[in-house]
């Protein structure tokens, strides 16, 4: 029994430690990004692999539901993981690595979000869909751990939680989109409740 709580100190001291050095300008920029997308009504679109893919669809939902609810005009949000039946004709079809580019190709346009998750930095349909975005002039957001993989060059906004581990990678990525959820509602007008 020692031993399980020796490994859960251990896990929540790491969480703890990452969390501590968390790039807030960046979670600043992002939440600053998504209030312009806003105020000109561009969609955001997110979207991930795995617990990527879960954090991309929670965020959506935020946005969706939490930080819309109460207000006249909406966030305009959407998942490309959520989508099983276009994920899996064009995983099918044409290759997994096309995956959200493909979804892509049918809805941005310019100055949309394009926000790409991903723990390694590295997932080539996550690496197809940013650069995608920035092709036709979305701008493109890399939220990505370990030492920040292909999408950490190649997106106009990069937050970064440099460690080496999935599983508090992607607990701080969730982290992240919670302070931008918390930024963006304390800055617009709801009213009063």
């Amino acid at each position: 029994m020692n031993n399980n709580i020796d490994e859960i100190n251990q896990y929540l001291s790491s969480v703890t430690a990452a969390a501590g050095n968390l790039p807030k300008e960046k979670i600043a920029e992002l939440a600053a990004m998504i209030l312009k997308a806003y105020e000109e009504e561009k969609t955001i679109f997110v979207f991930g692999n795995g617990g990527s893919g879960a954090n991309a669809s929670h965020f959506a939902g935020d946005l969706i539901k939490g930080a819309s609810y109460g207000l006249e005009k909406r966030f305009k949000a959407v998942c490309l993981n959520d989508n099983l039946s276009a994920l899996m004709a064009v995983a099918n079809d044409i290759s997994y690595e096309e995956i959200f580019v493909e979804q892509l190709k049918n809805f941005v346009k310019e100055g949309d979000v394009v926000i790409g998750i991903s723990g390694s930095g590295n997932s080539m349909n996550v690496v197809k869909a940013l650069e995608y975005g920035l092709s036709v002039g979305a701008q493109t957001v890399a939220i990505c751990g370990f030492n920040g993989g292909k999408i950490k060059e190649i997106a106009d906004l990069v937050v970064h939680v440099a460690i080496d581990d999935m599983e508090v990678s992607e607990d701080l990525h969730l982290v992240i989109l919670h302070c931008v959820k918390r930024v963006i509602m304390q800055a617009l007008p709801y009213p009063p409740s």
